[in-house]
């Protein structure tokens, strides 16, 4: 039981008590744990996107989806090259369902995983604030490594939230965006597409996490707790398939446009970190990586679905 606690205590909660305390922590663990694994909360799809939909289509819904709304919730994990976890954080942002734009439907269901909406009102964190010191996080640590789960909404409310602007109009400005912000971005379901045993990738995060043997520590649908699965997931998967971490980078789950990070040259204008682009970021296509430790044969695990 001890042992258990002191696991679940690396999730650290943080409100607007905490908030300055916990982001000049998590500014500190960067130095040192550069791997980010990330997850977010938000309140909605105001548009569904069909399965065989085009690019140009599921970008379009991404941004009606996203422009309009606040994140409730980012969860953020950091850990070292070999896995090695620095901290995690759930940072709670403060929420109103009187005021702000939510789907009903999805509020209902982070109700039902936990979230409590009366202590966002009255305890979470002014978005304003989070969103200008995040920002200033992300300025700082220019050679991180960002690693999601089927996390083009993620990205794309982090992007939101940090730049303080509206998603660009095309998705190539969107991916030349982020490659300004972020640099190189992992999303894991991408990748499992090319392991063998994890089914071409059409399974959700604790399905994988089942099959590799990792455990999750809190609960489901929480950011934090999601983030630190996916971190831990993560490293199982380098471990297991011998990933080449170049090889995906940049490659989103959904869509075929890739994230390219430009030669960063500091720019101290504007809210956020905007490096120069010596030449317009080219637009390219996502093509399955060629690496002798891609679709090898799993391991027998004791968990499979």
């Amino acid at each position: 039981m001890a042992a258990a606690a002191a696991v679940a205590a690396k999730i650290t909660a943080v409100w607007r008590q905490n908030f300055k305390r916990e982001i000049f922590r998590l500014d500190a663990a960067l130095f040192r744990f550069p791997v980010v694994s990330f997850d977010t909360e938000f309140p909605g799809f105001f548009r569904n996107t069909p399965m065989d939909a085009t690019d140009l289509t599921r970008y379009e819904d991404l941004k009606h989806n996203v422009d309009p709304l606040r994140l409730i919730q980012f969860g953020i994990t950091v850990a070292d090259a070999s896995g090695k976890i620095g901290g995690t954080w759930e940072f709670n942002l403060r929420f109103d369902l009187s005021k702000d734009l939510f789907v009903s439907q999805s509020i209902q269901f982070l109700q039902d995983n936990g979230i409590d909406f009366d202590k966002l009102r009255r305890d979470g964190i002014d978005f304003d604030m989070f969103a200008q010191l995040l920002s200033r996080v992300v300025a700082k640590h220019r050679n991180l490594c960002w690693v999601t789960f089927h996390g083009l909404y993620d990205l794309s409310h982090t992007l939101r939230t940090v730049t303080n602007r509206p998603l660009p109009h095309s998705l190539a400005g969107f991916t030349s965006l982020l490659g300004i912000v972020f640099g190189d971005v992992v999303d894991i379901k991408y990748t499992a597409r090319f392991c063998q045993g994890l089914r071409g990738g059409e399974l959700g995060l604790a399905a994988i996490a089942k099959i590799l043997n990792v455990e999750r520590v809190g609960g489901a649908h929480q950011a934090g707790s999601d983030s630190l699965l996916t971190a831990r997931v993560y490293t199982k998967m380098r471990m297991v398939y011998k990933i080449d971490g170049t090889l995906c980078v940049g490659c989103l789950y959904g869509v075929s446009a890739r994230i390219c990070k430009p030669i960063a040259v500091p720019n101290t204008n504007g809210r956020c970190f905007i490096p120069y682009f010596s030449t317009p970021a080219p637009f390219q296509r996502c093509i399955p990586p060629h690496c002798s430790g891609f679709m090898q044969a799993a391991p027998t695990f004791s968990h499979v679905l």
